[in-house]
């Protein structure tokens, strides 16, 4: 009775194992799927929070250029040369220093005629940047464009160094006084209950002011002085607090 019993099962898995092999021969594997989830002893809450500050701007730089047209490239190389020598002598005797003054182009092309063939003359174009202190940057653009500048682009307005940095820190302890209160309030909100800081993440960044001028080689200079106001640099920093929940 008992070795009938165990044939039995022997051949039930003998069976099962045949008709395995045929659906497997036939519709492919069988498909096997686990489904897991990780979880964490201690998670993290992360906030974030805005600073600003901002400050009258100490400096200004300001790109004029002198563009000069020609038949011959030495003859137009030459007025270019003269009337950048100008501008450079006027902005000087500003009180600008020769330092806070430099050359950051200089081009030369042929024009050409209608066909595209022949070298009708040349244009020969050096732009210079400018810097000073913020309250001759009027007087810089006068200079330049009474003494043969005929191209200024721009002008951005900057802070020093030490007056960045102080800017920096008044908006970065605003951004981690903003972001503790948002994590409080949210915590109690949500029924979260806040450990210690574990991480703390930043990004900063100034919102530039740059004021674009079209004064231009075939524009005529205007009579009036130039008056342009600076206002204020702003300070932007960014944090970001991650706590442990308990």
């Amino acid at each position: 009775m008992e070795k009938g019993r165990t044939i039995n099962v022997v051949g039930a898995v003998v069976v099962f194992f045949i008709l395995l092999f045929v659906y497997t021969k036939f519709a492919g594997p069988i498909p096997f799927s686990v489904n897991s989830t990780n979880t964490n002893s201690s998670d993290t809450f992360q906030v974030s929070g805005v600073g600003k500050a901002a400050a009258a701007p100490d400096s200004a730089k300001v790109t004029i250029g002198v563009i000069k047209t020609s038949l011959t490239l030495s003859d137009t190389q030459s007025k270019t040369n003269q009337a950048a020598d100008q501008v450079i002598s006027a902005i000087k005797k500003l009180g600008v220093p020769e330092k806070n003054i430099k050359t950051i182009n200089y081009s030369v092309n042929p024009n050409y005629d209608n066909e595209g063939q022949k070298i009708t003359g040349y244009t020969v174009n050096q732009t210079l940047e400018v810097k000073s202190d913020i309250d001759k940057i009027n007087q810089v653009i006068d200079a330049g464009t009474a003494n043969g500048a005929n191209v200024t682009s721009g002008v951005e307005f900057i802070l020093n160094d030490d007056k960045r940095t102080e800017l920096e820190n008044q908006a970065r302890k605003e951004a981690v006084e903003k972001a503790k209160k948002k994590a409080e309030g949210l915590a109690k909100a949500a029924g979260i209950k806040l450990g210690r800081i574990t991480n703390v993440t930043e990004s900063s960044g100034t919102e530039p002011r740059p004021v674009f001028l079209e004064t231009k080689a075939d524009q005529s200079i205007p009579e009036t002085q130039t008056n342009i106001t600076p206002g204020e640099n702003n300070i932007s920093v960014t944090v970001t607090l991650s706590y442990q929940t308990l």
